[in-house]
């Protein structure tokens, strides 16, 4: 393997050989997500490639230079901290970019779980609240809150799971039910999951100095029944994070906290007038690198641990690691 020291310079050189997209039919029956290349096997395995795709109001707008290989790593140091709180999906990570894991049948609903409000797109919080929203996914909310402040309590704010191009509608677990007609239960046995996979999120990153703000979980079904974390779990991506020691000072001053997430991709996206809707702007090579530098510095300062790349070509490496043909 090459490796190279983490700087600017290994972002600027990963910028020139995105992970955009992959091709191995070998694997399964192909299906691409936002940001994962998925391949269901036969054998109910599934083969899940972590590209550098980034996505942002539900829509893809462009790469990140190696965030597919720090989200995938991020995740896997996850699930396995977390796997006694809830299982997962996991079975191996033969690659930097890719792991594989049990094939399960997705539960129709994503759990987003918030701490504080705040957000910026058309399913967040504040947005509502700003609004005039005094109820959010049918949880009360008092009147004379603030941008960035810290809720009474955590808040599980479900939402759809919107096709591409669409975008999620977040909704009270009775809305949840009543438009996607899953069973109570299985939605149940998932939100106490993810309530508490977040407190204990909360806890790690508080002990590291980051503020878990908000996350969201997707949970799957096993063959023989489970319910299991499935996707990615506290990763920059699904996940927002602030940084603990200049929080209270930049709340009261007005000003956004610092952000170890893709917050930055979204801010400059909205500056520009997308929300969502109509062409994406090109993402300046900076605003791409800086976004990188915060997811790393994000799962740094949350493993304890040096993230070392591979810069090998991205394409050959994943065949040889996954034993598919050119």
């Amino acid at each position: 393997m090459l490796y190279a020291p983490m700087s600017r310079a290994a972002f600027q050189t990963a910028l020139k050989d995105p992970l955009e997209s992959t091709h191995f039919p070998e694997l399964g029956t192909y299906y691409r997500g936002k940001v994962r290349d998925n391949y269901s096997g036969k054998d109910g395995v599934r083969t899940i490639v972590v590209t550098d795709r980034i996505s942002a109001f539900d829509c893809n707008v462009g790469t990140l230079p190696l965030k597919g290989q720090m989200l995938n790593y991020i995740a896997a140091w996850w699930f396995e901290r977390t796997k006694h709180i809830a299982d997962n999906h996991v079975i191996s990570v033969p690659d930097p970019n890719a792991l594989r894991a049990h094939e399960c049948t997705p539960l129709p609903v994503e759990m987003i779980v918030r701490g504080y409000l705040t957000g910026t797109t058309s399913t967040s919080i504040w947005v509502h609240y700003e609004a005039g929203a005094r109820t959010f996914c049918g949880h009360p909310l008092p009147d004379g809150m603030k941008r960035h402040q810290k809720l009474p309590q955590n808040l599980l704010t479900p939402s759809t799971k919107a096709a591409h191009g669409d975008h999620d509608v977040s909704a009270s677990r009775d809305e949840i039910l009543k438009l996607t007609g899953m069973n109570p239960s299985d939605f149940d046995t998932a939100a106490k999951m993810a309530m508490e996979l977040f407190a204990f999120g909360q806890k790690v990153c508080a002990e590291r100095g980051l503020i878990l703000v908000d996350t969201k979980y997707e949970f799957g079904k096993t063959r023989d029944g489970r319910i299991v974390v499935i996707d990615e779990i506290h990763t920059p991506d699904s996940s927002r994070y602030w940084l603990a020691k200049t929080y209270e000072e930049r709340y009261r001053a007005g000003q956004n906290p610092e952000s170890f997430d893709k917050d930055n991709v979204r801010r400059y996206l909205a500056e520009q007038g997308f929300k969502g809707d109509g062409p994406v702007p090109t993402i300046p090579d900076d605003v791409r690198i800086t976004a990188s530098e915060r997811y790393l510095e994000a799962i740094q300062t949350i493993t304890g641990e040096q993230f070392e790349p591979s810069l090998e070509p991205a394409l050959p490496r994943l065949r040889a690691n996954l034993g598919v043909g050119r």
